[in-house]
């Protein structure tokens, strides 16, 4: 039977830490993992429309091991300046790998869309989301809030406002995993028009209300919302207006092939929570992380309990964003917690 971690957050994951930034105005943001030491990475991408940088080389096959962050960000291509930022900070404090007597920071990232939501994109000459990472690699900790903040300031789903979301899962194996969810998808969460999330067999406890699915399931169960988002926004989405992004963690110690395929498994998640999900339009992304700090090696049985629970925490995650979104200025779409019936 699956627990939570203490926080219920990717920060459950030892050695891991996670800055927001947010600029109200703009409805945009961005959110960073820090990795206290370098961390295997990997990364799977099942979307159509993907925005990312520093992705070829978490391939298994290229050289590179480890990574020091992830950065998760609005802002569509515009967005991919606030892993400079990022690696500004980490500079600055002597982070990252030694070549030629130089530190690098190696700082993959991905961006979501969300300049079509009613924030004020006027920025001037350049945009801001450099400045936007740099401030949250600098608050960077073990509790962040959830909702509208960071990267999922601007998120939107079909019909209702998107979010950042986060849960943990600690297995029997002594193993932590945990998911962290910049949510802005093409599809719905709920269950048709209804406040039922799909991810409902996944929730532990009440972490996103606790309302189970709908009986009998409306009839509206399985369509198609983007046509609904679109009759609400009043204007045709274009491929690329949309994304989930995410990273999956673990302490267990992984290789870098391993943690690919970790990436592979939590995409599961976003098909539980989702509907429809990695279509065209969306770039959907899961990054992962291996911190290997419990220093736990995985093997048959307990290798896949892991991958399990990474579609499990991942759904969780994803569905805790929309939960906890909350209502600002000039909002296109209501928040959850406004749904009635």
């Amino acid at each position: 039977m699956f627990r939570t971690g203490p926080r219920n957050l990717i920060t459950d994951v030892a050695g891991l830490r996670v800055g927001n930034a947010s600029d109200a105005r703009l409805k945009s943001g961005v959110t960073t993992i820090l990795c206290d030491e370098p961390a295997v990475a990997g990364v799977q991408i099942l979307g159509g429309a993907p925005g990312t940088r520093e992705t070829d080389l978490l391939e298994p096959h290229n050289s590179i091991e480890a990574i020091h962050a992830v950065v998760l960000s609005g802002g569509s291509a515009f967005g991919l300046d606030a892993a400079s930022g990022v690696q500004a900070a980490l500079r600055e404090r002597g982070v990252g790998f030694e070549v030629g007597g130089f530190r690098v920071p190696i700082v993959p990232a991905a961006i979501l869309f969300d300049l079509r939501n009613g924030g004020d994109k006027e920025w001037g000459r350049y945009p801001p989301y450099r400045d936007l990472g740099y401030e949250a690699a600098q608050s960077a900790a073990t509790d962040f809030q959830l909702g509208t903040v960071g990267g999922g300031t601007g998120a939107l789903t079909a019909g209702l406002k998107g979010g950042l979301g986060s849960a943990s899962t600690l297995l029997d194996t002594g193993v932590t995993i945990g998911a962290l969810a910049a949510v802005n998808p093409t599809g719905s969460v709920t269950v048709g028009r209804t406040r039922h999330f799909w991810a409902a067999p996944f929730e532990i406890g009440d972490e996103f209300g606790g309302l189970g699915y709908p009986s009998p399931m409306p009839e509206d169960a399985k369509e198609i919302l983007l046509k609904y988002r679109d009759k609400q926004a009043g204007k045709q989405m274009e491929p690329g207006g949309n994304t989930t992004i995410a990273v999956i963690a673990t302490d267990a110690v992984l290789t870098k092939a391993a943690a690919k395929r970790l990436a592979m498994a939590a995409h599961d998640g976003f098909v539980r929570a989702i509907w429809p999900t990695h279509t065209p339009a969306d770039g959907d992304l899961v990054f992962a992380l291996a911190t290997g700090t419990s220093g736990i090696r995985l093997e048959a049985d307990a290798a896949i309990d892991l991958y399990a629970a990474a579609g499990a925490t991942m759904a969780r995650a994803i569905s805790r964003g929309v939960f906890a979104a909350t209502p600002t200025d000039n909002d296109l779409f209501p928040v959850w917690s406004s749904r009635v019936g």
